[in-house]
């Protein structure tokens, strides 16, 4: 999520800006649930084209790579468009690969469905914030950015969840319609409400934003984000298969605990963010260790509903947690470029997405779906441990923070 600055960016017309604001929020929550939607429609789909959920949930996997390997270059590269024109774009872009999924016959259909659109998610991720404050107005640009941010929030949140409930309402293909139709209807609400979006005047400073890559303190952050969405995602991908086949929850209520799942981790997002502020590595360390806890006693409290309640709050709210702390520790350490240093953010969360889902595939394998909880406890571990050796060798004299 980068926020570069807007000190060079054009004047607009302010008036009517709010409804601009929010179309944009919108369209924020569409490109950002698309990505997760998949999360939850794995165990249908997988019923459907007569194929494993591990298997299935390898199109996690691709359209996470692709967003890291893709997702700086192509915003560099199209950074320099007119941004009304490049969000509708995006959006028709999102309609058409939609539309494929929902067409799907096998998963490799799906799965080309699935590449062209992350192809385009981190362009948009990548200059929503800029746009946003842009929209807003000088003195305003922080409330404009936290408006289209609570769109991406509410898709990380409950895109899965929601894409669960109209699977079993309209089934999964119809999820995938239901986002055909809504990327036109805000496409279409772009081209009649959105002023011309000109991008901000770019410095030639490319040497000086790459140097951070060479700072090892900057790429253990890197490293930390990809074991924490590891460890996520490792168990999170498969949640839905884990409600249905070990806590043996209808598959008509999976949605709904999935929501509650959510509706519950909006707790995270708050104290994270409070936390990070403070003590970036210690809120890392903290939710780390209740994400891990959630996680392990997920499966043996699966028959018992109040544990299992319990043990779902306390991975939902450190899940949901971890999304700002690794968004903001990663930006304060590469402070000097901190729009490459959120670039970096999004593709390390994306690596680990991806190798979070071959994991858990792997592990189902192997184990049995019942592995899953301490596998990504263990992968959690790991980040646990390069916390504290990061917090104690800052510590150290003559390291800097």
């Amino acid at each position: 999520m980068p926020t570069s600055s807007t000190a060079q960016a054009p004047a607009l017309p302010r008036a009517g800006s709010g409804l601009q604001i929010l179309i944009m929020a919108v369209a924020a929550f569409i490109i950002v649930t698309t990505e997760f939607l998949i999360v939850g429609l794995l165990p249908a789909l997988a019923r459907d084209m007569n194929i494993s959920v591990a298997l299935a949930g390898q199109v996690v996997t691709l359209f996470a790579f692709t967003v890291m390997l893709f997702g700086p270059f192509l915003t560099a590269r199209l950074a320099h468009l007119d941004r009304k024109k490049l969000f509708i774009g995006i959006l028709l872009v999102f309609a058409a690969s939609n539309a494929l999924a929902a067409l799907s016959t096998n998963i490799w259909v799906l799965a080309l469905a699935r590449f062209i659109p992350a192809l385009g998610l981190p362009v948009f991720w990548g200059t929503a914030s800029e746009t946003a404050g842009q929209l807003a107005g000088p003195g305003n640009e922080g409330k404009g950015v936290s408006k289209v941010y609570l769109g991406i929030s509410a898709a990380l949140v409950f895109g899965v969840p929601l894409g669960t409930l109209a699977a079993d309402t309209v089934g999964w293909r119809g999820s995938f319609w239901i986002l055909v139709a809504l990327s036109l209807l805000i496409a279409a609400l772009l081209q009649l409400c959105m002023p011309t979006l000109p991008a901000s005047p770019v410095k030639a400073a490319g040497e000086k934003q790459t140097a951070i890559l060479k700072e090892p303190r900057f790429l253990a952050h890197v490293l930390l984000s990809i074991l924490a969405f590891t460890a996520m995602f490792t168990a999170y991908t498969y949640l839905a298969d884990i409600l249905e086949r070990l806590a043996h929850v209808s598959a008509g209520q999976v949605g709904w605990w999935l929501m509650g799942f959510g509706a519950v981790g909006m707790i995270g997002n708050q104290i994270g963010g409070r936390l990070v502020d403070r003590t970036p590595l210690g809120a890392m360390v903290l939710f780390l260790l209740v994400l891990a806890a959630g996680m392990l006693a997920t499966v043996p409290l699966a028959d018992n509903r109040v544990g299992l309640v319990l043990a779902l709050i306390a991975w939902g709210v450190a899940y949901t947690a971890l999304f700002p702390i690794c968004q903001v520790r990663v930006m304060q350490a590469g402070a000097k470029a901190q729009a490459l240093a959120a670039t970096m953010n999004i593709s390390a969360a994306n690596a680990g997405i991806g190798l979070g889902a071959i994991y858990g595939g792997i592990g189902i394998g192997h184990f049995g779906l019942q592995s899953l909880g301490v596998i990504a406890s263990a992968i959690a571990a790991v980040g646990v441990v390069l916390a504290v050796l990061m917090m104690r060798r800052r510590q150290a004299p003559g390291v800097s923070a």
